[in-house]
Formats: C-alpha cells, sequence, structure tokens
C-alpha cells in the first residue's frame, strides 16, 4: 500500500471520485485477476490471452522504473535521517560565505531549506546538459536503500510479507504525533481550511482529472502488477472482495488524514513566512518614520501604511521598492510540490519547533519507512512475473533478488550525478504516468470485452460464492473504460500541444528553480520511457502471432509429408 499526498480541496474532489470510478472496481479486477489464474502479471495476463502477455510485461517495466525512482527517494530519506543526529541541524542556517562576512549569497536567496537540499544534499547542476562525477554522500546512501531492500525480500515473499506489518503500521503511530503537534502549532488551521476549500474552476480542467488518478493507480499499486502477484499467493476462496474495499478505502483515508497532518504544518510554516514578512514591514516603517518602538504591531501594520502613504506620500514612495507585500493567502497559494513536500517544506517547519532533531528523525524515519513499503510491492512485481520463465524458475530467491537490487543499483548510481535529478524526474514524470493510463486501459478493455464480463462473473463466483454487484459490472463495462480512453487522449494531446517539455532547472545566480526547455538528448530520453512500456503490448502481441503462426505452418508441412509417404 502505497500512500500519497494530496493537495488542496480543489484536487479533493477529484481524487475521491477517481477512487469510485477507477481505484476500487480496479483494485477488485486485479485481485480477481491474480487470485483467479495464481500467476504473475505476465503469466496472468497471457492466460487471460496469449496475445495480451506484454501487459504484464509492461507492468514489469513500469514496475522497474518505479524501483529506481523510490530507492532514490530512500536514499534521499537516508541522508536526511543521518543528517537530523547532529547538534544543530545542518538546514537551519546558511553557511558563511568565504569572505566570513555573512551568509553565502546562493543560500540567502534561496532559503537555508532549500539550499540544503539543492545544493548540500543533490549537489545539483544548473542544467541537465552540465556533466559531473558521481556524489559520494549519495551513492552511500543509495547503496544503502538497496542493501535494505535487499534483505527484505530476500527470502521473497515470506519475508517481505513480515515486514511489511511494521512498515505499515509504524508510519500511523508516527502521523498520530504529528497530527497532535501539528494542530497545536499556530496557524496550523489556516493550513487545513486551506486544503479543504474546494476550488471549483479545477473540476474544468482535465489535468486535475488526470493527476487524481495516476495518484490513485500510484496509491494503490494499480497497473504494476504488484496486486497480481500478492493475490496470486491468496488461497483460491479467499474473500478478496472484502480486501479490495476495505484496503481501498483505508488507503486513500490514510492519503487524506496524512493531508490534514501535511496541511497543518504548512499552514504553520506559511504563518511564520507571513508573521516574517510583517515584522520586517515593521521594522521598516520605525526606521523610515523614526516612531516609537511600540507605535507599529503586527495587527495594525496595513492600518498604518495607508495611514502614512496618505499622510507622507513623497516619503512613503521612496521605500516603495522595500516594501514587501504580505499576504497569508499567497504564502498558502506557493505550495511545494513532489519531492519539496516531502523534504523542503517539512525541513522548513521543523527547523521552528522545540526539539527540531527529535521531530525530524521521527519524520524522515516515517518517509523511509514508507518509501521501503513501496519498495517491497514493486520487488514482488518485477520477481514474480520473472519466476514464470524458465531461465529463472530454478534460481533461488536470494540470487534472483540479489541480482536485480544489483543491477538496478548500478542504473541508480546515474541519479547521484549533479544532473541525476533532472533525469529522476523524467522517469517520474513519463515513465509512470502515461504509461499507468494505458496499461490499466488496456487491463479493463481486456476483462470487459476479450476475456468477458460473463466469464470474470462466473469465475468470482467460484471463488467468493457470488457475483460482483451492478456497481462494479457498470464500472468495468463502460463508465471506466470511457474515462481513461478521454484521459489517454487528452494526455496525448495535452503533450504535443505542450511544445518543448519543460524542466525546472536550479538557477545558482537567482537560488531558485527556473523553467528550461529540455536539449534535443533529453526529448529523446522522454520519448523513449512513453514508447518503452506502450511497445510491451503490440510486440509481445506480434511474436505471439509469429510464434503461432510459425508452428501451424510446421504441423502443415508435417502432416503433408505424412501424407506423401503413406
Amino acid at each position: 500500500m502505497r500512500v500519497w499526498i494530496l493537495g488542496e480541496g480543489g484536487f479533493l474532489i477529484p481524487y475521491l471520485l477517481m477512487l469510485l470510478i477507477e481505484g476500487v472496481p480496479l483494485f477488485y479486477m486485479e485481485l480477481a485477476i491474480g487470485q483467479k489464474m495464481r500467476l504473475g502479471s505476465i503469466g496472468a495476463w497471457s492466460a487471460i490471452n496469449p496475445y495480451l502477455g506484454g501487459v504484464g510485461l509492461a507492468s514489469v517495466v513500469a514496475s522497474l522504473y518505479l524501483c529506481l525512482y523510490y530507492n532514490v527517494i530512500n536514499a534521499w530519506s537516508f541522508w536526511y535521517l543521518l543528517n537530523s543526529f547532529q547538534p544543530v541541524l545542518p538546514w537551519s542556517d546558511c553557511p558563511v560565505n568565504a569572505n566570513l562576512t555573512g551568509p553565502l549569497e546562493e543560500c540567502r536567496k534561496a532559503s537555508s531549506t532549500q539550499y540544503f537540499f539543492y545544493r548540500e544534499t543533490l549537489d545539483i547542476s544548473s542544467s541537465i546538459e552540465e556533466k559531473g562525477g558521481i556524489q559520494t554522500g549519495q551513492a552511500l546512501c543509495l547503496l544503502l536503500a538497496w542493501m535494505v531492500t535487499y534483505l527484505f525480500i530476500i527470502h521473497g515473499v515470506k519475508s517481505s510479507g513480515k515486514v511489511v506489518y511494521f512498515t505499515a503500521t509504524f508510519p500511523y503511530v508516527v502521523l498520530v504525533i504529528y497530527l497532535i503537534r501539528g494542530l497545536t502549532l499556530p496557524g496550523a488551521i489556516h493550513g487545513i481550511t486551506y486544503m479543504f476549500t474546494p476550488k471549483m474552476e479545477e473540476l474544468a480542467n482535465p489535468t486535475a482529472w488526470i493527476n487524481a488518478s495516476t495518484q490513485i493507480f500510484f496509491s494503490l499499486g494499480l497497473g504494476f502488477g504488484s496486486l497480481i502477484a500478492f493475490s496470486s499467493y491468496n488461497q483460491y476462496n479467499n474473500n478478496f472482495e472484502r480486501q479490495a474495499f476495505i484496503v481501498s478505502f483505508i488507503n486513500s483515508g490514510t492519503s487524506i488524514f496524512a493531508s490534514i497532518v501535511t496541511f497543518s504544518i504548512y499552514g504553520f510554516k506559511a504563518t511564520v513566512n507571513y508573521e516574517n514578512c510583517l515584522e520586517r514591514t515593521r521594522i521598516l516603517l520605525l526606521n523610515t518614520f523614526n516612531l516609537a518602538e511600540d507605535t507599529i504591531d503586527m495587527h495594525n501594520v496595513f492600518d498604518w501604511i495607508k495611514t502614512l502613504n496618505a499622510t507622507y506620500p513623497e516619503q512613503f514612495a521612496e521605500i516603495g521598492n522595500k516594501l514587501e507585500t504580505c499576504d497569508l493567502n499567497d504564502e498558502l497559494d506557493t505550495a511545494v510540490e513532489g519531492v519539496g513536500l516531502a523534504f523542503i517544506l517539512y525541513s522548513e517547519a521543523i527547523q521552528n519547533m522545540p526539539l527540531p532533531q527529535l521531530w525530524s528523525v521521527l519524520y524522515f524515519f516515517m518517509l523511509l519507512l514508507l518509501g521501503l513499503g513501496s519498495m517491497l510491492g514493486s520487488a514482488t512485481g518485477i520477481t514474480t512475473p520473472l519466476r514464470e520463465f524458465k531461465i529463472f524458475s530454478k534460481v533461488s530467491n536470494g540470487v534472483l533478488n540479489g541480482t536485480l537490487c544489483l543491477i538496478l543499483l548500478l542504473i541508480g548510481l546515474a541519479f547521484t550525478t549533479p544532473s541525476g535529478n533532472y533525469w529522476l524526474t523524467m522517469v517520474n514524470e513519463y515513465g509512470a504516468s502515461f504509461s499507468l493510463l494505458f496499461v490499466v486501459l488496456i487491463e479493463v478493455l481486456a476483462v470487459s470485452y476479450i476475456y468477458g464480463i460473463k466469464r470474470f462473473e462466473k469465475d468470482i463466483e467460484d471463488m467468493i460464492g457470488h457475483r460482483p454487484n451492478w456497481y462494479l459490472k457498470i464500472m468495468w463495462w463502460i463508465i471506466s473504460p470511457l474515462l481513461l480512453i478521454f484521459l489517454l487522449i487528452f494526455y496525448i494531446v495535452n503533450y504535443i500541444r505542450g511544445g518543448i517539455p519543460t524542466y525546472q532547472a536550479w538557477d545558482k545566480e537567482l537560488g531558485k528553480t527556473v523553467v528550461t526547455d529540455y536539449p534535443v538528448f533529453g526529448q529523446v530520453f522522454i520519448a523513449l520511457l512513453l514508447v518503452s512500456v506502450v511497445c510491451c503490448v503490440p510486440l509481445n502481441a506480434l511474436y505471439v502471432y509469429c510464434t503461432n503462426r510459425k508452428r501451424s505452418s510446421s504441423i502443415q508441412n508435417c502432416q503433408s509429408d505424412s501424407t506423401v509417404s503413406s
């Protein structure tokens, strides 16, 4: 089970609707397929129809990309966790410049938390075109992440199943602790209110629905083959229907719960920034107009701005370019997304708490466990299908899992270079989102229109004693496929109309990220990522067709030879 943090209220509505339309029905469907076929993703889809084996192969490729991505994030979690034991958190203050006269200019412009993430952690380059060697600290943390992953999966499902109990339950303990702490922080209510405030205009934006669907797919593990792999180990008459509904709603409820915790922290962070802005404005007004210290406080700053602007317009105009625009809503709107939400935002909030080392250890240990828990599912989605090939069937779990971890470690070292984060972003954005929409669409079409709903109903009745209800059948047969087709078409059209793909490059002079076009080799890599998953389906179908035709031709030749001999 993967837990993802949601966005504001404008995202919450599409998320919940996609849970009902796509999440629950398809989660149920994959559990049923795995339990019925007793095979991994490749074997299960081949059993449904030999031409569909490529669907399982596409799931394996998507899981490979996800493993590469997740363990780099786990390496960052290890890095932050180890740094949390220092007497002073290293992201609390900016390093001193070469002249020892003040903070480093780049850090001063960026903030200490952003500087630590981009420059100390990633040692990031200014563009994807800049080359550089492997960063030792990150490489060692990545090695540690893969060693722990290997120890967790060394004996296959038997060992990983036991680990999941801890990796799935301990984060709840930390989340409860953080919720209690978050709700006691000043400004927490502003963040929670922001999260649940609907932005109805977002409902008309197809991108919001694509993001919601992919978040549901990631959260529930749809399309990666891990659900099929795990359910293939169930007893044949296991009540997977109850599990499907319970796990789907618990998973999404946990995401909402985690989001409440996050936005309480985010509200605190936004409030601190807002009050710091007010304080800087207050001091500027006091010094400029020679007012007494207790004349202006944070509650009447805006009133004094209006008064002084009306009374001393010329003098006020002189400080116009120094006067900051302090707005709490603006602070809330400048949400950090993706990995920044997990590392930059939380590390910034943690440094303003009492006993920051304690809160930092708790948070990054929880983040690490969530990442490792996700790795277990992704790795199982790869190794279980591989077992179906004769070449891997007799290889021990230790050797197979160890070889997989070693290969992915060597590939992942490329992400520890100065430009590695840009390549990692491409793998995350283009190796999974589009691929998942495509894979899940083929899955539901295959079950509904190739294998057949009635035949699928009978299989389910044979396993659990009754057929699926009308809600699930309508979703599989009509609603889910139509919505996925629409989202897939929009994704393709939006990608084509968007022109050259862009990424957020770190500007050392400005101390922030700037939008930059991918170079030609980056665009080629994106195309390869998109094609690598999609092409598995038609190429496998072509291979099966050619193999069957060749076999038929051989049989006919043998029959002809027999006739001639007679």
